[in-house]
């Protein structure tokens, strides 16, 4: 059994002082364990230096991705500021470096062709809402039977990025499609529940399909379907949000439905709708057409 020293236990109450949410808090924990073991000795007996040090060996050795430096950094700055009450300048200057690359993006057609390679229904039921409500894979695995407002055509998203509440839109295949799914097992809590050990009932089970095999279900797919693009279940998300755009829904309401706090964020998606690159062709055609070359 792991003994919690006294250092871990005070950022752990810490954490769940700020409101943070259990993965983020586990995240934060694992952060400055790792940075323990670099050294070899408690995190509280570091000095600034060693710490650049370390920040210096994630970008120059490790080169981890500029996201999981900038978790490191708030990790380490949220040990450092709020539990050891340090205000070292470095947790200040160091910043991952700027990503400018695209997500990868699925057309309709390619949506299609992934979901309908998927084997088992349970699976092909949870990626299908994932997609169909451009959810977080933790936000469709977790949702609850009555998260499903048949009557107001609403998904309720619990406890979302951010521990954020939001509502978006139920289409109404998706909605036949979940209550044909539900008869399958009938959990009274669970919409996609984990499968049952042999010999027990469904109401036995008492978590929801794990992550890790929503995962490896849509690599199988999308292996199994021709499509040749680096996607993952988070693609299914991307996608929904430039469909949404394509057909003319309003940034602000899609920004809305995704749960993104910033609407720069899902700005993003400005750039990955082919109608708007179109249109945007068309109209410089225009303007430059009568120029006296």
């Amino acid at each position: 059994m792991t003994t919690v020293t006294p250092l871990r236990q005070r950022m752990m109450e810490d954490l769940q002082l700020h409101g943070l949410s259990a993965k983020t808090q586990d995240i934060y924990i694992r952060v400055v364990r790792q940075l323990a073991e670099h050294y070899g000795k408690s995190p509280d007996s570091l000095t600034e230096e060693e710490l650049r040090q370390y920040f210096l060996y994630l970008q120059q050795e490790k080169q981890v991705a500029p996201r999981t430096f900038t978790v490191a950094l708030c990790a380490l700055k949220f040990f450092y500021e709020c539990t050891l009450d340090r205000r070292w300048p470095i947790l200040n200057l160091a910043r991952a470096p700027r990503e400018h690359a695209l997500p990868e993006v699925l057309s309709i057609r390619e949506v299609h062709q992934i979901l309908a390679c998927v084997q088992q229904p349970r699976y092909q039921a949870c990626l299908g809402t994932i997609y169909a409500c451009g959810l977080r894979i933790h936000e469709g695995v977790h949702l609850h039977v009555h998260d499903i407002d048949g009557a107001r055509q609403l998904v309720h998203v619990r406890q979302g990025k951010g521990n954020r509440d939001r509502y978006v839109p139920l289409p109404l295949a998706l909605l036949d499609h979940l209550r044909r799914y539900w008869q399958t097992h009938r959990h009274a809590l669970w919409l996609f529940p984990a499968r049952p050990p042999t010999g027990a009932t469904w109401s036995s089970v008492t978590t929801p399909l794990s992550v890790r095999s929503v995962q490896s279900a849509f690599q199988a797919a999308l292996q199994a379907s021709g499509v040749h693009k680096a996607a993952t279940v988070h693609t299914l998300r991307h996608s929904y949000a430039t469909h949404l755009l394509e057909a003319g829904v309003n940034l602000r309401l899609i920004q809305a439905y995704l749960g993104h706090r910033s609407a720069q964020t899902t700005a993003l998606y400005t750039h990955l709708t082919q109608p708007m690159e179109q249109l945007a062709t068309e109209a410089i055609n225009q303007v430059i057409a009568d120029l006296p070359w």
